[in-house]
C-alpha cells in the first residue's frame, strides 16, 4: 500500500493559518509580540540574502536566522548536496558501522584548527556547549565552569548554567555550581582559579549580547593563566564561527591562542539540517573515551547523521572556494566604515563595534533639550525601547530584517549573511540614515510607534 502525502497541497490549503496554528499550539508569546511590533509578515519564499512575500517585494536580511544562514538560503551548492545524499539510498544512524561522511567533515573541520584534534557531532549550538562543558568537568576532575558576564551559551540546562544573563535562568534552579566573570578581567579569573576547582572558562570571543569583544590580550592571557593552573579554555564559536567575524574561527584573531575545546554549529548547518561540533584535543577524548566499556558514554541519537554532515562539507567546500572568509573582510569593514562615519551626524548613535560581519549600534542618550526628554521618556518605561523603535521602521518602511541585541539593550547587531554584497550595504546604510534622519526631526511616525512601546510596557509591568 503507498501512502500519498502532498507537501505542497497542505502548504496551499492550510498556509495561511501560520499565526492561529502557533497561537494554538506552540509559544503564545511569539504571535502576539510579532503582532504588537509589527513584524507578523507572510514570506513566500527566500533566496540569499533575500525574503519575497506575496507580491514578489524582497526583504533584505540582515539576521540570518540568528547566524544559521551564513550562506543565506537555498544556496545551490548545499541544495545539491542534500538532494544527494538522500538519492544516494546510504545505510545511516546503523549505530555499530563507521560510516564516512562523519570522518570526511570531521577532517575538513579539524584543517581550520591544526592544532586540535578530534570532533564530537551532536545537533545544535547549545549541545556542542553541553558536550564541552561534560568533557572539560571528566577531563580535568574537577565540577566547576568559569564564564563571562551577559555570556549567552544556550538554553538547556547546563548550558543555561553559564548563560551570563538572569532572564534566562531565573526559575529553572538548581542549576550547575558554576561561577561569573567579567569579560576582559584576567584578575577576576586568576582569583577564581586559585580556588583549585575549576575545570574550564568558556568565553565568546564576541558576545552576541550587546557585541562586545574580548579585549585584545584577553585571549592569550587567559589561556595562559588557566593552563598554569591545569583548566581548560573553551571557545564558543557557535555564532562568531565558520568566517562571520572575519577569520575562519574569531579566537584567530588573536595570535597563539589555542583553545582546548571549540563549539561551532548554525552556519555549518548550511541552514538544511541542524548540526554542532565540539573540536578538541586528543588527550581529552581518549580520557572521555578512556575503554571499549565508555564507547557510548556521550553520544547523540541523530548526531553525524548523513544528511547534516552532507550540508556540512557543502557549507565548507562553498567557504573555501568561493573564498568566503575574504569577502566577509571586505564588506564588513565597508559596512562597519559607512556606519561609523554616522555617528557626528546623529546624536542618538553612540557606537558602531564588532568584526567582520558581526556588527553592534548603540545608541545613547542623545545632548539636545528635545530629544533628550524623549530619550528619557523611552528609558522610564523599559530600556531598549529606542532601539526597538529603529529596528521595526527598517521593516516596515524598508524591508530590512534587524533584531535588538538583547533584552533591555539599545543595541542594534546586524548578522547577516556572509554573502551580501555592497548593493546589500548600500540598501541597508540609505535606509539607516533615513530611519535616523526621522528620529532626529523630533516628531513622526518613529516617535509615534514610541508611544505605542510604551504603553505596552506599562502594561506587561
Amino acid at each position: 500500500m503507498t501512502t500519498e502525502f502532498d507537501l505542497g497541497a497542505l502548504l496551499a490549503e492550510r498556509g495561511a493559518e501560520r499565526y492561529e496554528l502557533h497561537a494554538k499550539h506552540l509559544n503564545p508569546q511569539l504571535p502576539r509580540m510579532l503582532h504588537t511590533i509589527g513584524f507578523d509578515k507572510v514570506y513566500e519564499r527566500a533566496e540569499g540574502a533575500h525574503f519575497f512575500d506575496a507580491d514578489g517585494n524582497d526583504h533584505l536580511d540582515m539576521l540570518a536566522g540568528f547566524g544559521v544562514m551564513g550562506l543565506g538560503r537555498h544556496h545551490p551548492v548545499v541544495r545539491k548536496a542534500l538532494h544527494d545524499v538522500l538519492d544516494l539510498d546510504l545505510a545511516d544512524l546503523t549505530r555499530f558501522d563507521c560510516q564516512p561522511l562523519p570522518g570526511l567533515l570531521a577532517e575538513r573541520l579539524l584543517a581550520h584548527s591544526p592544532h586540535l584534534d578530534r570532533v564530537f557531532f551532536g545537533n545544535s549550538g547549545t549541545e556542542a556547549v553541553e558536550t564541552a562543558l561534560k568533557f572539560a568537568r571528566y577531563a580535568t576532575g574537577r565540577p566547576r565552569v568559569l564564564y563571562c558576564d551577559h555570556a549567552f551559551h544556550g538554553l538547556t540546562t547546563g548550558a543555561l548554567s553559564v548563560n551570563g544573563e538572569s532572564g534566562f535562568r531565573d526559575g529553572f534552579a538548581p542549576l550547575l555550581p558554576d561561577t561569573a566573570v567579567p569579560l576582559g578581567d584576567l584578575d577576576a579569573l586568576a582569583r577564581e582559579l586559585k580556588k583549585g576547582d575549576v575545570a574550564a572558562l568558556i568565553v565568546e570571543p564576541i558576545q552576541g549580547k550587546g557585541v562586545h569583544e574580548a579585549p585584545p590580550g584577553y585571549l592569550r592571557g587567559a589561556q595562559e593563566l588557566l593552563r598554569r593552573h591545569k583548566a581548560l579554555l573553551i571557545a564558543d564559536e557557535v555564532q562568531t564561527g565558520l568566517g562571520r567575524t572575519g577569520d575562519f574561527y574569531a579566537y584567530q584573531h588573536e595570535d597563539g591562542v589555542e583553545p582546548d575545546l571549540v563549539c561551532v554549529a548554525k552556519a555549518l548547518s548550511g541552514g538544511y539540517v541542524p548540526v554542532g561540533a565540539t573540536l578538541g584535543k586528543e588527550w581529552i577524548f581518549k580520557k572521555v573515551y578512556s575503554s571499549m566499556d565508555r564507547v557510548l558514554v556521550h553520544s547523540a541519537s541523530f548526531g553525524s547523521g548523513a544528511q547534516a554532515m552532507a550540508c556540512g562539507l557543502a557549507v565548507l567546500s562553498v567557504m573555501e572556494n568561493e573564498q568566503i572568509v575574504a569577502g566577509v573582510r571586505t564588506t564588513g569593514e565597508l559596512l562597519k566604515s559607512r556606519l561609523t562615519a554616522l555617528i557626528d551626524t546623529y546624536e542618538l548613535l553612540a557606537d558602531v563595534r564588532g568584526r567582520g560581519l558581526m556588527i553592534g549600534i548603540e545608541f545613547g542618550r542623545p545632548s539636545s533639550l528635545k530629544l533628550r526628554s524623549r530619550w528619557a521618556m523611552l528609558q522610564a518605561a523599559r530600556k531598549g525601547l529606542f532601539a526597538q523603535m529603529v529596528v521595526v521602521p527598517l521593516l516596515q518602511r524598508h524591508r530590512i530584517l534587524t533584531q535588538v541585541s538583547g533584552d533591555h539593550l539599545e543595541v542594534i547587531k546586524l548578522i547577516p549573511p556572509l554573502i551580501i554584497d555592497e548593493a546589500d550595504v548600500d540598501r541597508f546604510v540609505d535606509a539607516f540614515t533615513a530611519v535616523m534622519d526621522d528620529a532626529h526631526s523630533g516628531g513622526g511616525l518613529m516617535w509615534d510607534f514610541g508611544k505605542a512601546l510604551i504603553k505596552q510596557a506599562v502594561a506587561n509591568r
